[in-house]
């Protein structure tokens, strides 16, 4: 049984005569007959009554009429469907998210203008750290990842810079820094620094660690933090002070607060977020994610000294 039987099958059951029906499907009245014949001795029976103007269904051709149309109907809408997924207008798209790299502000407006304009794109977040989503990118477990950079690019792997992001100082109200509108960070060669453990985030650990190196001195490390999120609590509960994003400062805990840093803007430590897929990915909803990056990174950099202030 092929498509073409179903098709002529319907056109003869809703024009109740052959020639007629040959001339909608666009062949001859012999060969459409043929196919007709062929398909009732598929199904073991008339599907039609022959009469001398016209031709009626039998009651196989009545049962089978419903079914023909439920086939045809499904296989339009597998094809549509199917040509959507090819031009990238549907389907899904697994989004890993490292540390707090969704807050910053042009990723969920990246997201959600895609949602808008792609709504029968799936997409399912997955939240981790950029040493898990690189082996998950590796291991085809998610098709792209927010993660923070610079880091050693695994072979097939392609990184697109999203954001530079300026650091910003953690500080717990009582410490000393606080009268500052912005705090060197040599004033704080004393303290302890919450850091995340550098396997799981080598980008901000070897940022960190390399700008207090540059103010002259080299960090004490005090208790890891799990995530980058539970920085802020522990520098509010005095476990020390920290580095951070600046798009992690709208996070507030009562007790700490968040200074840029009084440096020259060419010194300014970044955290720089990219984008990491599979070359070889072979999604075109993907393909049409990553064509709407916003415009340029610096689109997105937040002014340090927007910050000052910024107490809990």
């Amino acid at each position: 049984m092929e498509l073409r039987h179903l098709q002529y099958f319907i056109a003869v059951a809703q024009e109740r005569h052959f020639t007629r029906a040959a001339a909608r499907a666009g062949i001859q009245q012999p060969p459409l007959s043929l196919q007709i014949r062929q398909l009732e001795a598929e199904l073991g029976g008339p599907l039609f009554v022959r009469l001398p103007r016209d031709v009626v269904l039998t009651e196989l051709g009545e049962a089978f009429l419903p079914e023909a149309r439920q086939i045809l109907e499904r296989v339009a809408r597998t094809k549509r469907r199917m040509q959507q997924i090819s031009r990238g207008e549907a389907g899904h798209i697994r989004i890993g998210f490292a540390g707090a790299t969704y807050f910053e502000p042009r990723i969920p407006a990246w997201i959600r203008d895609y949602r808008a304009g792609y709504p029968d794109v799936q997409l399912h977040p997955q939240q981790s750290n950029t040493a898990s989503l690189l082996t998950a990118l590796a291991e085809d477990a998610v098709d792209a990842a927010f993660i923070r950079t610079p880091f050693e690019v695994p072979e097939g792997i392609v990184s697109l810079l999203v954001a530079d992001e300026p650091m910003v100082l953690v500080l717990p109200l009582g410490h000393p820094m606080c009268v500052r509108e912005r705090v060197p960070l040599a004033a704080l060669a004393q303290d302890e620094f919450i850091l995340l453990p550098r396997e799981i985030s080598p980008a901000l650990y070897d940022r960190t660690i390399a700008a207090c190196e540059a103010a002259g001195f080299r960090p004490k490390l005090g208790q890891e933090a799990p995530q980058i999120t539970s920085i802020v609590p522990m520098v509010a509960a005095g476990f020390g002070v920290s580095l951070v994003p600046v798009s992690v400062s709208q996070i507030r805990t009562p007790g700490m607060g968040f200074w840029p840093i009084d440096a020259p803007a060419d010194e300014m430590p970044l955290a720089p977020i990219s984008l990491a897929y599979r070359a070889d990915h072979g999604s075109a909803a993907l393909d049409r994610f990553i064509a709407m990056k916003p415009a340029s990174p610096a689109d997105a950099d937040g002014e340090p000294g927007a910050m000052a202030g910024a107490r809990t």
